[in-house]
């Protein structure tokens, strides 16, 4: 909710952005709740930026620009280092930021800065690594000529980040834009920002020059459009919906801006029947339930072949229906909370009109399928398993993001391949299988970014990482990710005769 704020209300209730090294606030003195959906009580107060605070954070990384971008890999690595070290020392009021904002459980919340604090420490190492090259050129217009390949930072990048995963996600660019030189500007999600603000708040405290790294909170549909469009800004990576990433093409299009899109995703996940049952079961159950299914990369699409799905599918009710949902401030001596809320009630609405869907067109819920009784407040929706999905529901055709699980019998690998395949996205997939060859077929043949082999979709920062079809363009992780923040220029020498 958009409140006006005075300056006196500013200074003591509102969490600022961070704009040119300084807190700020809204040129229009703006500012909006942040809530927990969990309870809906109000966790924190923020600054609904307006277009003017927007360009005022991009004119600060333009002049931030030339002098980062001259500091020397090992400088930048260093600052980062120390931001890292500060992230370390603060990781519990962090992790009751994301959670309270969120809706995840704290111990989810922690393996997220985790995650978070792994790759920026990965890219910190990777700062002296980036490496051009020499190319003998052929002597026809001159003896002893040679090329050289000088790699350089694009300019001003903007990170646009979702609310299902605002840390790891906002890690995947900022660590790669500072060590190639890029000052890059923050814009998490409008829900959850707090933690997002007090990452960057330290990352700065380190000693990163104004401008470097900056935030920006508010709405993305009144914010987004500038960010991308302004003219200093070369590079943008989103995370998001696929509706969206076709809106942010377009706009940085125009201006051939370098771009990657992390989209949403269907991940088929195929049980073989020599598949070690128990591990996949658990892969299954992590894999959709993990953050109430509130994940682009999570098994969506689930095929068991019929010589083991009955066992299968009774061994997943049975895992799955141990979950106990709950206040995800739950304190550590209740672990058996492993589900918190939904994030916002479209979601849960949005996820109740699909299971809707498919159980009028025949779908049977064997587990779960509602709201869980006594949890009256916060967006509340229990575990569900459902089989006998018709391929045209909605549990098929669209991206699923919550806690619901159509599980389906195959009878073979091509079967499986082709329904897997069967979708306008493609992030992940798995296959569970100790044959090789039936795992070779699949990486070979399932249309998606990764494919896991006897193992959840997670995502490694070592390891580059994105979609193909609908499920977006570039890559994010790994070295690779760092070449999106880069431009190759190419210098030729003359040779020199004597």
């Amino acid at each position: 909710m958009t409140q006006t704020a005075n300056a006196q209300t500013q200074g003591t209730q509102t969490t600022p952005m961070l704009i040119g090294g300084r807190p700020a606030y809204s040129s229009t003195g703006r500012i909006y709740e942040v809530r927990n959906p969990a309870n809906g009580q109000v966790v924190g107060i923020v600054p609904q930026a307006t277009v003017e605070d927007a360009n005022r954070a991009v004119e600060a990384a333009q002049a931030a620009f030339r002098g980062w971008a001259e500091t020397s890999p090992d400088d930048r690595a260093e600052l980062l280092f120390k931001g890292i070290e500060l992230l370390k020392q603060n990781e519990k009021e962090i992790v009751r930021l994301l959670s309270q904002e969120q809706g995840k459980p704290v111990f989810e919340a922690k393996g997220e800065v985790h995650h978070l604090i792994h790759g920026l420490t990965f890219y910190a190492g990777l700062s002296s690594k980036i490496r051009g090259a020499e190319v003998p050129l052929p002597p026809a217009m001159g003896k002893y000529s040679y090329g050289v390949l000088f790699r350089r930072p694009v300019g001003v990048a903007v990170g646009i980040t979702p609310w299902n995963f605002p840390l790891t996600l906002m890690g995947t660019k900022v660590g790669p834009a500072l060590i190639a030189g890029c000052p890059i500007i923050i814009k998490p999600a409008q829900t959850t920002p707090l933690a997002t603000l007090r990452v960057i708040e330290l990352l700065n405290e380190a000693g990163l020059p104004p401008g470097v790294l900056q935030c920006v909170t508010g709405s993305g549909s009144e914010l987004g459009e500038p960010l991308i469009t302004h003219p200093a800004v070369r590079r943008v990576a989103l995370t998001g919906s696929s509706n969206t990433g076709r809106r942010v093409m377009e706009l940085a299009g125009r201006d051939f801006k370098r771009v990657t899109l992390e989209l949403g995703g269907s991940d088929p996940m195929i049980v073989c029947p020599d598949a070690n049952l128990k591990a996949a079961i658990n892969g299954a159950m992590v894999g959709r339930f993990w953050n109430a299914g509130q994940q682009c990369l999570a098994v969506k699409r689930l095929y068991v072949f019929e010589e083991v799905y009955e066992e299968f599918l009774s061994g997943l009710i049975d895992k799955v229906s141990r979950y106990e949902l709950g206040d995800p401030s739950t304190p550590a001596e209740k672990p058996k909370v492993r589900m918190g809320p939904l994030h916002a009630e479209f979601q849960r609405r949005e996820i109740e009109e699909q299971l809707a869907d498919a159980v009028a067109k025949g779908a049977k819920v064997v587990l779960g399928g509602k709201r869980p009784e006594g949890l009256d407040q916060g967006f509340y929706f229990e575990p569900t398993i459902v089989t006998d999905v018709p391929e045209d529901s909605r549990l098929v055709t669209e991206e699923v993001f919550g806690p619901v699980l159509p599980v389906f019998r195959v009878k073979t690998l091509d079967e499986a391949i082709q329904k897997a395949n069967n979708s306008p996205w493609g992030l992940g997939s798995s296959i569970w299988t100790n044959n090789m060859i039936w795992a070779n077929k699949a990486v070979r043949e399932i249309e998606a970014g990764v494919t896991w082999i006897n193992m959840i979709h997670y995502g490694y920062d070592e390891l580059p990482f994105g979609g193909v079809k609908a499920s977006g363009l570039g890559r994010e992780h790994g070295p690779e990710a760092v070449d999106y923040y880069l431009e190759d220029k190419g210098a030729v020498f003359g040779g020199l005769e004597g």
